[in-house]
């Protein structure tokens, strides 16, 4: 497939979902209002935990608003995905859209590609309000950028992963419901280091423990490349396993389905 040609589609299906979010503009009135709610909640919360408590050395709310700010923007772009191949298992079409001249996994990433773009405004919105609410941000836009893109990799491969569950047995969610359970892991919300050491060590085994400290790192202290590289070469690393086995998996589970005409059953 050409740049051209995947530009152009791209470019249709953001189209398609921005038409649908104009004709739905209660629901972002709805999620803006959610997310100050969020935001003044972490606010008091930090408040009342009080000045003392500084994870990594850093004051409570901005470490409260980058983990739960980019977990958030990472599950539910993981949770696109799924959706994508429910709502077309759901609707019929799933069959019809398997045997376009788009291949399989790029059709699936074209369709979640524009949920990451909604995902990343409601990110940067977010993490604008908590400026509302006094959170000292001093952000390196670079070493950001890097863990940004690395980490939307992972989640683009962990989606693929769940749309695969879906096709095969129909528990795609249950990727969704591990990433959610295991929040506490990550240091979404406290710091992994203060865990007992079995836990700190299954911690590392999770991409998101990385993402979350290296987006800390980069938008609170406005650390360089140079500062976040151990972080960022976890995250290569995860990236360069997680992306190719996710891509085998899901055309491995789409032929074993088309083969046993399991496509639309959910």
């Amino acid at each position: 497939m050409s740049a051209a040609s995947l530009l152009d589609k791209t470019a249709v299906i953001a189209r398609r979902d921005l038409l649908t979010a104009v004709r739905h503009r209660s629901g972002f009135l709805l999620s803006a209002v959610g997310a100050l709610t969020e935001l003044a909640a972490f606010y008091y919360l930090a408040r009342a935990v009080g000045p003392g408590f500084r994870p990594e050395g850093l004051e409570y709310f901005p470490f409260l608003l980058v983990g739960t700010g980019f977990y958030t923007f990472l599950l539910m772009g993981v949770h696109a995905f799924l959706q994508t191949v429910q709502e077309a298992q759901q609707t019929g079409t799933l069959e019809v859209l398997m045997t376009t001249s788009t291949s399989p996994p790029v059709l699936v990433l074209l369709s979640a590609i524009s949920a990451f773009a909604a995902n990343t405004v409601t990110l940067l919105f977010y993490l604008g309000a908590g400026l509302l609410f006094g959170a000292p941000l001093h952000p390196n836009l670079a070493a950001a950028t890097a863990v940004f893109l690395l980490s939307v990799a992972i989640a683009v491969a962990i989606g693929l992963i769940a749309a695969a569950l879906q096709l095969a047995i129909q528990k795609g969610s249950a990727v969704v419901w591990a990433l959610g359970s295991l929040w506490f892991l990550t240091g979404t919300m406290f710091p992994v280091q203060t865990l007992p050491k079995g836990l700190r060590d299954l911690a590392q085994l999770i991409p998101i423990t990385h993402s979350l400290e290296g987006m800390r790192l980069a938008l609170l202290e406005g650390a360089s490349l140079t500062r976040i590289g151990g972080e960022l070469m976890v995250l290569v690393l995860f990236a360069a396993v997680l992306v190719p086995a996710s891509l085998l998996v899901f055309s491995w589970t789409l032929r074993r389905a088309r083969i046993q005409g399991t496509l639309s059953f959910y």
